[in-house]
């Protein structure tokens, strides 16, 4: 159990991986930073395991804090790797890569429109036939335990969508609860987007999602997201993606 902590305040995430920094009123940034690089406020994450990290923070803490507050810090973070690109195209399974494939692009784009955050400075883009991209989260894998996951956390889920201003364009996305044999608890799996530039302005939109008393047993979570364009035209003119984002609450 945490019974003792400093005082913490998180101040950034690392730019190469989903670190979340934690700064000492001693002037000490904590966990200890595994791929040395500093801290960067974007969305793009490191694969902490929580339990590990809390261990490290109880074991220089000097003065009480509730656990759950340490908890929430660490652990609701985004799952998902490599959410905006900079990465190009690691860590997704491309489960769909018709027409000219997925590519990376910078923001805004041709057509395009600028991204509410500034920090988030590429997307995603599809083509004239199906792209669509995957990632298979393991939960145990990521540091929550058995016990954690049984309780049923509230799973919290986000991504953004554009289309260009020259062309329509479908959006579409499925994200599923898992248990360990990779069984479905639950799923979310909206009707497809269309964006027409004639009656729609194309600029980004979110889509979100919570889900919640779903039953024990979540092991697992599937995100899977994409599109193409109306028009089949030679190149990248189909639905923007980046921003994605599943947090656990536990």
């Amino acid at each position: 159990m945490l019974s003792v902590f400093e005082v913490f305040t998180p101040v950034g995430i690392c730019a190469e991986c989903v670190h979340v920094f934690l700064l000492s009123s001693t002037g000490q940034t904590l966990p200890p930073h595994p791929c040395n690089k500093r801290p960067a406020g974007t969305r793009t994450l490191h694969r902490c395991r929580g339990a590990q990290v809390s261990r490290e923070i109880a074991s220089t803490s000097t003065r009480p804090l509730e656990p759950l507050s340490v908890l929430s810090v660490v652990m609701a973070r985004n799952l998902l790797k490599n959410p905006n690109g900079e990465e190009q195209l690691e860590f997704w399974e491309l489960t769909e890569n018709g027409g000219n494939q997925w590519r990376v692009e910078d923001m805004p784009g041709d057509w395009g429109h600028d991204f509410s955050d500034a920090a988030v400075t590429k997307y995603f883009a599809t083509s004239f036939e199906l792209c669509l991209k995957r990632q298979l989260i393991d939960l145990p894998e990521e540091g929550f335990t058995s016990e954690q996951l049984d309780a049923q956390p509230v799973v919290a889920v986000e991504d953004w969508y554009c289309g260009r201003q020259d062309c329509g364009c479908t959006y579409q996305m499925n994200v599923c609860l898992l248990d360990g044999n990779l069984g479905v608890l639950e799923e979310f799996n909206p009707e497809p987007v269309t964006l027409d530039p004639e009656c729609d302005d194309c600029s980004w939109k979110q889509v979100s999602h919570t889900f919640s008393e779903y039953g024990p047993g979540l092991r697992y979570i599937s995100f899977e997201h994409g599109g193409k364009d109306k028009k089949y035209w030679e190149g990248w003119f189909g639905v923007r993606v980046t921003g994605s984002s599943i947090t656990v609450q536990v």
